[in-house]
């Protein structure tokens, strides 16, 4: 008699967001997977439709508690490139400043509290602070050294309200940055001590074939600018999105699927940057990556961890270097003077490429947005992942499969609300 096995898990812990994921087994064989993300559409690009362009940032901002600078930096450039404006080289130093702040609150957050847990078999990092309380410690102090940085510049932890269009309202002065050059330092010699304490962690030996999507730019590793480039060989503007990348709606998630037009899945993030921007990274930085493991491509989900101490590395001794360099412009902000066009521009948040474009009127109203977040783009990939361990570990018991899946989800840090969220586990077993 055929048997129907299923495991439900109200909510994923330690990610952003809620979805479910159902595993559908015949015949001691895997027959699907689906990552379904049922949080109700955000509804983001119909109610900008009609709105100032100077109201976007401010709104898009919303879209994330934990990556808002990547909605507001990706929708400033988009529409500034439509409008013609040019903020001068102060004004992007700042930019690239408040990213760093994003990145390293970002990656502290789901390195240790998110992350590490499931390599030691913790159900949270709080549980992990009993045996682990000095490393937990130095997370929460990077994360909040990243937070203050996020503060200076952007006004508030959250949902910064310093960003406008052309700039910012008001500039920080030097001696506010310099004031928060001890607790970067500390902060990057903290993300060092995590990165060596988790390159002792038991890595599964897992390398995936994904093609790899990220900015790529001349001469830095990318935040705010470059091209879209790929480990296949992609190399366009953001503009010319549309004409590689494709949305597709899926039945069983509320978030469209992003594929490459000609390949199918692809994933961007940090494996993504780092693949692609490896020799972007100072020397110094290169040689902790090569003590803890890392070649100059990573294709282990598991690893992520890894690169993402390293980019907690790189963006605090960047953040210091901005500051020590600091300038102010003379102005917060180039003046804004409207015109119809059309804008596109992606940058990197701390999960992967973000793409915007909007179409304005003549007096600076959105006519049309588009927004594609990291995780619609990763969603593909992801499912991949997954029918991947489920087929490898399909004579495990249901609660050992289910854990393995939820840590094969958070290897990837989703920001599921963002791509409008994980979990409830379904296995049916027939």
């Amino acid at each position: 008699m055929a048997e129907t096995r299923r495991i439900r898990v109200e909510m994923l812990a330690r990610v952003e967001g809620e979805g479910a994921l159902e595993v559908d087994i015949s015949d001691r064989k895997v027959q699907s997977v689906r990552l379904s993300i049922f949080e109700p559409p955000r509804l983001y690009e119909a109610f900008l439709r009609g709105r100032a362009a100077a109201e976007v940032p401010d709104i898009t901002a919303r879209i994330c508690g934990i990556c808002p600078v990547a909605y507001q930096m990706s929708s400033a450039h988009a529409i500034e490139s439509a409008f013609g404006m040019e903020p001068g080289p102060e004004i992007r130093a700042l930019r690239r400043l408040l990213y760093c702040g994003e990145y390293i609150e970002s990656h502290a957050l789901h390195m240790v509290m998110l992350h590490a847990p499931d390599f030691l078999g913790f159900e949270d990092g709080i549980a992990m602070a009993a045996s682990h309380g000095d490393l937990v410690k130095r997370a929460l102090a990077a994360k909040k050294a990243g937070n203050t940085l996020m503060c200076v510049v952007g006004g508030r932890e959250i949902h910064p309200i310093n960003v406008r269009l052309g700039g910012f309202y008001r500039l920080p002065t030097r001696a506010e940055l310099s004031a928060l050059q001890p607790d970067l330092a500390r902060a990057r010699d903290d993300a060092v001590g995590i990165l060596r304490w988790a390159s002792r962690f038991n890595f599964p030996d897992v390398e995936r074939d994904w093609e790899l999507v990220a900015l790529r730019h001349p001469t830095e590793y990318p935040l705010n600018e470059g091209r879209i480039a790929s480990t296949s060989g992609i190399d366009i503007a953001a503009d010319e999105f549309d004409s590689v990348f494709e949305e597709r709606h899926i039945a069983h998630s509320n978030a469209l699927h992003s594929v490459v037009r000609a390949r199918g899945a692809y994933l961007t993030g940090p494996l993504a940057r780092y693949a692609l921007n490896y020799e972007r990274l100072p020397a110094h930085i290169q040689a902790l990556a090569r003590e803890a493991g890392l070649g100059p491509v990573c294709r282990n989900p598991y690893r992520s961890i890894l690169v993402r101490a390293i980019e907690t590395i790189y963006v605090c001794e960047e953040a210091m270097r901005l500051i020590a360099t600091y300038n102010p412009p003379r102005e917060a902000a180039v003046p804004l003077t409207p015109r119809a066009g059309v804008g596109a521009w992606a940058t990197e948040a701390p999960r992967g490429l973000l793409w915007h474009r909007y179409e304005l009127d003549a007096e600076g109203n959105i006519r049309t947005a588009r927004i594609v977040p990291p995780t619609s783009q990763n969603q593909p990939a992801i499912e991949a992942d997954l029918l991947d361990i489920a087929t490898r570990r399909i004579d495990e018991p249901d609660d050992v499969l289910q854990l393995a899946c939820e840590a094969a989800v958070r290897n990837h840090d989703p920001c599921i609300s963002c791509a409008t969220h994980f979990l409830k586990l379904t296995v049916n077993r027939r």
